[in-house]
């Protein structure tokens, strides 16, 4: 039975259309007005759809031959679409991600090794550190294009009213000199309010990043190619300062440990909390949320032993192994990435560019809303911690998530942490490593 529905199966496919696709739709083919591209984006603030949707007319107006199709993606359930599409051979040829969603990807063969295809233009445009982020084993497997460091927002009223000192990037708090500067302020700031809000529904990401500001790297590469987990003096500071402020100084709330970022603004906007650790990105829902009146400012976060450095994982666009025109893309991301489109697309985002030339723009350096200290810390971004380890997904899952809520809730204690994240770590990524 079941050979003779192959046999079915096959003469129906043999004589259906070519290019023909199972939503009607043609995937790269040779369409009336020549090759179509579909492009998946994941933009979802207007401006930003706004900026992206503008630059597709315009490569479509200027080149007739070669149209590109806006397809609207989500972040919410990018990874699973993406491997579905792939393995069903729909995957849209230029794919809008994220550096750390892209390994199993990359090592599944699934998208496309740029090296042979990115102009010498783009390439010397964007940073080392920054391609670090997209190079898994010997290729390259997508573009860094936006990325977003971890800055604090604080109450300008109440900050400048403590007398407090106000960091800058010239100028960072410390870690130590942060954790006394919260004291002070909670202590002025008066009952039922707080210097700091720290949202940590999502705690991993958070923790590595800023860890590597007082020397943390927590993965460790050996020369065989074997990662494992070390939890030294620098990977204590960032935790061990939060868990600090929560239960022992009281100077930030616990009830906020489960929040995501957004969960935090009211807070913030009432008075109640001073300052909240956030992605750049959020200046936007400040700009728009906030009542009229609301004071605010962009503060670098503290730095150590590392300076400012802060890992980041930038957004991406990569090509489909499977895509018949991938120089056809490549040519269209060479497009979207010219300096002033670059800086369209990090406007819209609200994020900062990767490109050097894109970082320069005047309009990414003014005082208003925060931009000249986003754009001050770009030097300092590296890749995160984690963004080539195999295995890391299920070590975030399983082990480090609940390990560090714990801590931070003050359930566990630091040696306990430590325990989790090496001996339980180690057992997991040594299932990825064989």
């Amino acid at each position: 039975m079941r050979a003779r529905v192959a046999v079915v199966l096959a003469v129906v496919l043999a004589l259906l259309p070519v290019g023909c696709t199972g939503d009607g739709g043609e995937r790269g083919d040779r369409a009336p007005g020549g090759t179509v591209l579909r492009f998946q984006s994941l933009a979802w603030q207007k401006e930003s759809v706004d900026a992206n949707k503008e630059l597709v007319a315009e490569w479509n107006a200027a080149h007739p031959d070669i149209r590109v199709e806006y397809v609207q993606g989500s972040w919410d359930s990018v990874h699973d679409q993406l491997l579905t599409s792939f393995e069903g051979g729909e995957a849209p040829d230029i794919i809008h991600d994220a550096s750390d969603d892209l390994a199993d990807f990359a090592y599944g063969g699934y998208l496309a090794d740029l090296r042979p295809l990115l102009p010498a233009r783009l390439k010397a445009d964007i940073p080392e550190a920054s391609w670090e982020t997209t190079t898994f084993g010997d290729g390259v497997y997508g573009v860094p294009f936006l990325q977003e460091p971890r800055v604090i927002m604080a109450n300008k009223k109440i900050l400048q009213a403590s007398g407090v000192r106000v960091p800058t990037p010239e100028r960072p708090w410390t870690w130590p000199e942060f954790r006394q500067v919260t004291k002070e302020l909670t202590a002025a700031m008066g009952e039922g309010k707080y210097a700091v809000a720290w949202p940590l529904k999502e705690p991993v990401s958070v923790s590595l990043n800023l860890g590597l500001s007082a020397g943390g790297k927590l993965f460790h590469r050996g020369a065989d190619g074997r990662v494992e987990v070390r939890f030294t003096d620098g990977d204590a500071v960032m935790p061990g300062t939060v868990h600090a402020q929560v239960n022992t100084d009281r100077s930030a709330p616990r009830t906020t440990l489960g929040m995501g970022g957004s969960d935090t603004l009211p807070g913030f906007f009432g008075g109640k909390y001073a300052m909240v650790p956030l992605g750049f990105s959020y200046r936007q829902q400040i700009v728009q949320q906030a009542p009229e009146g609301f004071e605010w400012m962009v503060l670098p976060a503290p730095g150590g032993d590392g300076g400012l450095t802060q890992g980041v994982s930038p957004q991406t666009l990569s090509i489909a192994e499977d895509s018949p025109y991938k120089k056809e893309a490549t040519r269209f991301i060479d497009f979207l990435l010219q300096p002033p489109n670059m800086v369209r697309l990090a406007r819209g985002d609200w994020m900062l560019p990767t490109g050097r030339q894109a970082l320069k723009d005047p309009s990414l350096h003014t005082a208003k809303d925060g931009w000249a200290t986003g754009a001050a810390l770009a030097g300092n971004l590296r890749p995160a911690p984690a963004q080539s380890v195999r295995g890391y997904p299920e070590w975030k899952d399983k082990v480090a998530t609940p390990a560090f809520q714990e801590y931070y809730s003050g359930a566990i204690d630091a040696v306990e942490l430590e325990k989790r994240l090496v001996d339980d770590g180690n057992l997991v990524l040594a299932r990825y490593q064989r």
